[in-house]
């Protein structure tokens, strides 16, 4: 992939005190592309998607987002330059309303085609229980407003984490669904998903860590399941 990519991340560790999660991870996102990172339990998906926002520091040089430095930079200035994290987890702010929670996202006020109504277009059961606290809601419910909140600082890259994690089938299929309206609008997507098949339905590049390293990647069509399986479970 030649020329400047939106999210250039370059031979990235990261440590937890004296324990290396991440070895020498590089990976890039182009503008528009929707990109899955899988692999199992403790491969490292989680904090290669910390480091990126800025909840966890990084050498400067070591990511690169719109062709500048940030990987030093806190998460609430990786958040201003346009880089949104969707959580594991969701973490709602459970005192507040599902419309209290949205306008969290949008305190920078970035512009962009995001605002409420828009978001009460995408998931019209947000507009339905916008007064409601958020965590009366279901949990497929909950995800769409973590989502939602993310997309309300109108980023240029939203990052995933394991979206579809403890949702029913039928609910994973109708987020899965809202994923190329966000794209549409310009947004490129990192994508943290267990679900293989998933993750292959939606990317149009994938990253398969093991252990803290790539083991494997490439687009869905040159990467056979029997790779992608040796790749996740090191085998």
């Amino acid at each position: 992939m030649a020329g400047t990519a939106l999210l250039d991340v370059q031979a990235l560790d990261a440590f937890y005190g004296d324990f290396q999660a991440l070895f020498g991870v590089s990976m890039r996102v182009e503008a528009g592309q929707v990109v899955a990172v899988v692999g199992a339990n403790g491969a490292g998906k989680s904090t290669l998607l910390k480091s990126i926002a800025g909840l966890m520091l990084s050498p400067r040089e070591a990511i690169r987002f719109d062709g500048a430095p940030i990987g030093d930079l806190r998460a609430n200035a990786v958040v201003a330059r346009g880089v949104a994290l969707v959580p594991e987890g969701r973490r709602l702010f459970s005192s507040l309303s599902v419309e209290e929670n949205l306008m969290i996202g949008g305190q920078l006020h970035r512009p962009g085609p995001w605002t409420l109504s828009r978001i009460y277009e995408l998931f019209p059961v947000l507009g339905e229980r916008r007064t409601q606290p958020s965590m009366s809601l279901s949990g497929g419910q909950q995800q769409m407003v973590a989502i939602s909140r993310a997309l309300m600082s109108n980023p240029k890259l939203l990052l995933c984490d394991e979206l579809s994690l403890g949702l029913a089938p039928i609910v994973i299929r109708d987020i899965y669904a809202r994923l190329p309206t966000i794209t549409g609008e310009g947004i490129s997507l990192v994508i943290v998903e267990q679900d293989i098949v998933q993750a292959l339905t939606a990317a149009q590049y994938v990253y398969c860590l093991q252990e803290g390293r790539v083991a494997l990647e490439g687009s869905p069509a040159t990467l056979t399941r029997e790779a992608i399986s040796a790749a996740y479970f090191g085998v």
